[in-house]
């Protein structure tokens, strides 16, 4: 679930698109689903992290590095490496490891592990709360965008 939108939204991002809607959204947009929301996060961020592109300067070349390991070195193993492989590896929800040590952590999917993210995050988050300036001006707004398009209703905290 979810690739599809992938891909829809990595052809609107390289056509130039700045915007990606929908997320969260199944069915032709008809339900929300946090746990398509949170899979659709990370596929948003994996589109944004590839039009940035892959940083180039002296550190992720490491010339210096390829000069001291040489031809036929063990490059994988390397501090260098790690640093820069977590960096742009970024996956939290796909899961790259190989068959057997899926299956012996459960064999669960993309979209459990969404939702096993939602039921943390739902149990866990505590909200800053919004300012009593803040709560205000939002309050204005709403009653003139309802004043401006008739729209009675009360008022209730």
């Amino acid at each position: 679930m979810g690739h599809e939108k992938t891909l829809t939204g990595l052809i609107a991002a390289l056509a130039g698109a700045n915007m990606i809607y929908g997320l969260g959204m199944v069915e032709s947009g008809i339900t929300f689903d946090f746990a398509q929301l949170v899979l659709d996060c990370e596929f948003a961020r994996l589109i944004k992290f590839l039009l940035e592109g892959i940083p180039v300067n002296d550190d992720t070349l490491a010339i210096d590095i390829i000069k001291e390991i040489g031809p036929f070195g063990d490059f994988l193993s390397h501090e260098h490496t790690f640093k820069w492989m977590k960096q742009q590896s970024r996956v939290e929800l796909i899961d790259r490891r190989d068959r057997n040590s899926w299956e012996e952590d459960g064999a669960t999917d993309s979209y459990e592990r969404a939702a096993a993210k939602v039921r943390h995050i739902l149990e866990n988050h505590k909200p800053e709360p919004l300012d009593d300036d803040v709560l205000t001006r939002i309050r204005e707004i709403i009653k003139e965008t309802e004043a401006e398009m008739g729209i009675s209703t009360d008022e209730k905290d």
